[in-house]
């Protein structure tokens, strides 16, 4: 099942820009594959934490997945 990307990164849904990109620096040291090696879901892990934060940190991708967030994840209509 797919996580918000809000829960991912760690930050609040009206987060700004430094907030968000402080969250994601300070996460992409915690959660790289190269310091969790006895992870075995570790990239999976660092995958999701990349995807989200290229999602939140665009405006447009973020408005867009704001406005289908529920949908996204299985809430919504078709979920």
């Amino acid at each position: 099942m797919k996580k918000c990307y809000y829960d991912v990164l760690g930050v609040a849904k009206n987060s700004d820009e430094r907030t968000i990109r402080k969250a994601y620096k300070k996460l992409t040291i915690k959660l790289h594959p190269d310091k969790n090696m006895d992870d075995p879901d570790a990239k999976e892990k660092f995958q999701e934490l990349i995807e989200a934060y290229e999602v939140i940190s665009n405006p447009n991708e973020r408005s867009w997945y704001d406005s289908h967030r529920e949908e996204i994840l299985g809430g919504g209509p078709g979920g």
